[in-house]
């Protein structure tokens, strides 16, 4: 038995497709799923635990928000303290309270698996900022500084092999796409592979905490703009290839894969 925390998510519902195209048992745990699990409710994480033998931890809304550590810390010891024989952590590249977690996961008392990611493709494609595309203006405080975007199908590959193969047993991979763009670059991108004009606008960090505020998401977040787009997170890097042995997929494939689904056509 696996549990998926945040198995309904960007990439926990594409994890659940691969194990269950192998025939393995996997529970889903969140605040509405058949098993419930709250990050802010302890009483949670016992029931879903029981007869599981490795778990993935998505924190929900960020894993580099003040706290999220603690919680994953207590989480992981608790999973190791069950015969949990299995961790593995999706984290972010550049966010120092995100690493406090990875330290926690790694000093739970079991195995682990850190997956440190750069910013999601989908993001342009689902929830975060699909409706920007679709009305052809991107706003973000994100400036000219290049992210190597990384596809949620790639984090997927890697996540469901290291919950099930112990040769990523105390690996820590970080997983990008092949190259860095800025995001007035992913706007041509999206534009080429729409057929449409779609544009950045960069606005104040004081600005976007206002969209974030009226879209009912914690100001907090727009602060992780100042950490994760500095320029800290601009290389590339090979995790894709060291767990999976291939290259990570292109920005140009997702945006020609998902412009033919017409999930950015301004109808919709």
């Amino acid at each position: 038995m696996i549990l998926l925390i945040g198995g309904a998510g960007k990439t926990g519902r594409r994890v659940a497709e691969r194990l269950a195209g192998q025939g393995i048992d996997v529970r889903v745990g969140s605040r509405r799923s058949a098993t419930r699990f709250d990050w802010h409710d302890e009483s949670t994480w016992a029931p879903a635990l029981v007869g599981v033998r490795s778990a993935y931890i998505t924190f929900y809304p960020d894993l580099g928000l003040p706290g999220a550590a603690e919680i994953v810390d207590a989480f992981a010891r608790t999973a190791a303290g069950v015969g949990v024989e299995q961790l593995v952590l999706l984290s972010g590249r550049g966010e120092p309270l995100a690493q406090q977690a990875e330290r926690n996961v790694q000093a739970a008392g079991t195995g682990w698996t850190i997956v440190a990611c750069a910013w999601f493709m989908q993001n342009f494609s689902e929830d975060f900022l699909v409706d920007a595309v679709r009305g052809g203006d991107i706003m973000l405080p994100a400036g000219d500084v290049p992210e190597p975007f990384v596809d949620a199908e790639d984090i997927a590959d890697v996540v469901a092999s290291a919950l099930v193969d112990p040769r990523h047993r105390g690996r820590r991979y970080e997983l990008t796409g092949p190259r860095a763009l800025t995001f007035a670059d992913v706007a041509a991108e999206l534009s080429r592979a729409t057929g449409r004009t779609i544009k950045y606008t960069p606005v104040s960090h004081q600005e976007y905490g206002v969209v974030l505020r009226d879209a009912g998401l914690p100001a907090e977040l727009g602060d992780m703009f100042r950490h994760i787009l500095d320029g800290r997170n601009v290389r590339t890097a090979d995790g894709v290839m060291e767990a999976l042995g291939r290259p990570a997929r292109d920005f140009s494939a997702y945006a020609d894969r998902h412009a033919a689904t017409g999930v950015w056509n301004p109808a919709r």
